[in-house]
């Protein structure tokens, strides 16, 4: 017969309350583990891919872009003829000093009578302007009678301006040609809105009338850039086709040479031409540019501006040796008179 069990002790309440905490905390491990836990089990997101170059030569941190560079003003070409003379040296010198304060880029063609000379070359060289010195052989005499005096001088002018177009033209110098005779006088107006001509501009000019006593006009009359009309004092008025000094216009370099640019009954060989009456040769040499005045601008708008003077005041009275030629010596020195002397 097995012993009887021995009575059962009972549980004292400070081990019980430690096996409560015990179970407890072991209940809430579980609980606590899985949602501690639970970001482990989300997906990561992937780290970015590497881009790669096709061109590894390009830099990887490419400068920003330069700004737009600023448009290059119009080359402007100043055509000067000029011969010997006693008063070259100055109205030489007067020029280029004009022509040192106009805006650049210009180039001056200077253009001499026959050979050029080492006197015009050394006063070119200081002058302080960007140029090219030129020079128009004179052409054999012809066997027909010679012509009169007085037209030579003319036929002699636009053999020089023609030989700076053959120039030109020859090197294919972009820009605006413009005809400044020496014994005129420009403002710097001027030269500033040569530029802005596109094919073919033109103002009015003042000119000295030849009694030398009052002033005329000759050129166009503007509404805005449009010509509409001539100044013109003139009693040829109805024969010419265009009144315009050959101070009095300018036109794009690239119409000598491109055909599209210029009028289309224009010749392939644009020239002055010497074989017209004296008078007519800038019309004619205008009506081979452009075919009416809507191929013209006027400048600046509506042409109220005078911007250039074509004097006459080559002294015609200076008396010289007999047999004497100027061919050099650009500074000559006149002598004054004994009364001129005295009232010094």
């Amino acid at each position: 017969m097995a012993p009887p069990c021995s009575p059962r002790r009972p549980i004292s309440a400070p081990c019980f309350l430690i096996c409560f905490l015990l179970g407890f905390v072991a209940g809430l491990f579980f609980f606590a583990h899985r949602h501690l836990h639970l970001d482990h089990q989300l997906p990561l997101p992937s780290a970015p891919e590497a881009v790669t170059d096709p061109d590894p030569s390009r830099d990887p941190h490419p400068l920003p872009p330069p700004p737009p560079k600023p448009l290059q003003p119009k080359l402007l070409l100043v055509v000067t003829p000029t011969r010997a003379r006693p008063l070259q040296a100055y109205y030489l010198r007067r020029l280029a000093h004009t022509l040192r304060l106009a805006p650049s880029p210009l180039l001056w063609l200077v253009v001499e009578d026959g050979a050029a000379t080492s006197e015009t070359a050394a006063l070119l060289r200081g002058c302080g302007v960007m140029y090219r010195h030129l020079s128009s052989p004179a052409p054999e005499p012809p066997q027909e009678p010679r012509r009169r005096r007085q037209d030579l001088p003319v036929d002699s002018r636009l053999r020089r301006r023609n030989a700076a177009l053959d120039h030109i033209e020859h090197h294919r110098l972009h820009g605006i040609v413009y005809f400044a005779d020496e014994t005129s006088v420009y403002s710097l107006d001027l030269f500033h809105h040569l530029r802005q001509i596109r094919s073919f501009g033109t103002w009015p000019v003042a000119m000295l009338a030849p009694g030398k006593s009052k002033m005329i006009l000759a050129g166009p009359v503007c509404n805005g850039s449009r010509v509409v009309g001539w100044h013109t004092a003139e009693k040829s008025r109805r024969l010419r086709r265009f009144h315009v000094d050959m101070s009095g216009f300018a036109f794009s370099s690239t119409m000598l040479w491109d055909t599209k640019k210029r009028a289309h009954q224009a010749w392939n060989y644009i020239r002055l031409l010497d074989t017209v009456k004296q008078g007519f040769q800038v019309t004619t040499f205008i009506e081979q540019l452009v075919e009416d005045e809507t191929h013209m601008e006027g400048i600046p708008a509506g042409c109220s501006k005078i911007m250039n003077f074509h004097l006459h005041m080559e002294d015609r009275d200076l008396l010289y040796p007999k047999g004497w030629q100027i061919t050099e010596n650009l500074d000559v020195v006149i002598p004054l008179n004994q009364e001129g002397s005295t009232r010094l």
